[in-house]
């Protein structure tokens, strides 16, 4: 039995957005004040910021 980490997409922010990354680190901030811990990072690829919380899938 081995187990990996994965990352879960809560919510995606157009980085394109006039207030920047603040959408999206408002909503993890909201997040971890209900004890998830929701962080933001960058997808270059689709350009946009994205709120993920880490998970552990069993094989």
């Amino acid at each position: 039995m081995s187990a990996s980490m994965g990352r879960k997409v809560l919510e995606r922010f157009p980085a394109g957005s006039p207030r920047g990354s603040w959408p999206a680190e408002e909503y993890a901030a909201a997040r971890r004040a209900r004890g998830e811990p929701a962080k933001v990072v960058m997808d270059l690829k689709s350009d946009a910021f994205l709120v993920v919380i880490a998970t552990h899938d069993d094989d």
